[in-house]
C-alpha cells in the first residue's frame, strides 16, 4: 500500500483529505506543521507528500526546500496545497520541485485523479531506480546499489553501534576464459559465481558484481572472523564450479579480500581496505581470502 503524508496546519483540511484519499486504497498519514512534517517524512518514508503553503511554524516552501536538500527524501513527489490563487505561488512551488498545485477548498474529483497521477509516476520512477541498481547478466546488485547499502548500513552503526564487513572478490585468470573459450562461457562463468555467493549470503546480506569480474558482499552485523568464514564458503563453492564448454571442463577460482567497520572511518575506507586486502590475495597466489591482521585463510 502507497503512503500520502498529508502536511497542514488545519485539521479540517487533514481530515477532508484523509476521507477522499482512503478511499483510494492509500494510507494517509497527517502532521500538523512543517516541523512535525518533516520529522514524520524522516521516519515514515512516504509515496507522495500534501504539503501546506501557509503554516504558522514553518512555510510550506521552506520544507520542500528542506526535503529536496535530503537525499533519503528529495525524489519524493510534492503537491502543494493552497487557498491562494496567486499565479507567483504556483510559479514558486514549481521551482521548488513540486509536481502539482492544488487549490482548496479540494474538489474531491480532482484531489484523487492528481493524487493518483502523482503515485503513477512515483511507482514507475521506483520501478526504474530498482532496475538502476540490478546488474542484468547475474541479477544480484550492482555497484551503484553497493554504495547505496554501504552508506545506509555505516550510518546505522553510527547511529545504534554495532559492526559491519565487507567483502570484495575477483575470479582468478578471467581474462583467460574469454580469451580461450569465449565471452558466452565467460558469461555463464559469471552467471554460477553469482548462484554460489547467493547460496551463502543470509538474507539481510548483499551479494553483488561490483564490476566486470568483481564481486562482493555486504555483510552487516558480522565482524571480520564471520564474513571471512562466509568467504572461504564462498571460494570454496566456485572453486567446486564444474562448467561444461564444448567437449571439455571449465573450472576457476576466485580470490577474497576481507575488511570489517572496526578500523575504518567511512563507508569509503571499509571499500578500500577490502580492496587492498583483495591486492594482498592475488599477490599471495590467489584462489585464497586475506584480511588484514589476520592474514591469509587457508
Amino acid at each position: 500500500m502507497m503512503k500520502v503524508l498529508v502536511v497542514d496546519d488545519s485539521p479540517a483540511a487533514i481530515q477532508i483529505a484523509r476521507v477522499r484519499l482512503e478511499s483510494e486504497g492509500v494510507e494517509v498519514i497527517s502532521a500538523s506543521g512543517g516541523r512535525a512534517g518533516l520529522t514524520l517524512a524522516r521516519s515514515q518514508s512516504p509515496d507522495l507528500i500534501l504539503l501546506d503553503v501557509d503554516m504558522p511554524d514553518m512555510s510550506g516552501f521552506d520544507v520542500c526546500r528542506e526535503l529536496k536538500e535530503d537525499a533519503s527524501l528529495n525524489l519524493v513527489p510534492v503537491i502543494f496545497l493552497s487557498g491562494s490563487s496567486d499565479a507567483d505561488d504556483r510559479v514558486t512551488g514549481l521551482d521548488l520541485g513540486a509536481v502539482d498545485f492544488i487549490s482548496k477548498p479540494f474538489d474531491a474529483f480532482e484531489l484523487r485523479a492528481r493524487v493518483r497521477a502523482a503515485l503513477r509516476t512515483k511507482r514507475l520512477q521506483d520501478m526504474l531506480l530498482e532496475r538502476a541498481k540490478i546488474d542484468p547478466l547475474t541479477g544480484l546488485a550492482n555497484r551503484r546499489a553497493v554504495i547505496e547499502r554501504l552508506e545506509q548500513e555505516w550510518a546505522r552503526i553510527q547511529r545504534q553501534g554495532g559492526t559491519l564487513s565487507f567483502v570484495m572478490a575477483d575470479v582468478d585468470n578471467f581474462k583467460c576464459v574469454n580469451d580461450r573459450h569465449g565471452h558466452g562461457a565467460g558469461d555463464r562463468l559469471l552467471m554460477e559465481i553469482a548462484r554460489v555467493l547467493l547460496a551463502q549470503c543470509r538474507k539481510c546480506d548483499l551479494p553483488a558484481r561490483y564490476g566486470g569480474e568483481e564481486f562482493s558482499l555486504v555483510v552487516p552485523g558480522e565482524a571480520t572472523p564471520g564474513a571471512v568464514a562466509m568467504a572461504e564458503r564462498c571460494r570454496g563453492g566456485i572453486q567446486e564450479i564444474r562448467l561444461q564448454v564444448g567437449a571439455g571442463t571449465l573450472r576457476v577460482t576466485a580470490s577474497f579480500g576481507v575488511a570489517d567497520s572496526s578500523s575504518c572511518d567511512s563507508a569509503a575506507a571499509l571499500i578500500e581496505q577490502a580492496d587492498e586486502a583483495l591486492y594482498q590475495a592475488k599477490h599471495d597466489g590467489r584462489n585464497r581470502v586475506v584480511a588484514p591482521v589476520m592474514g591469509e585463510v587457508q
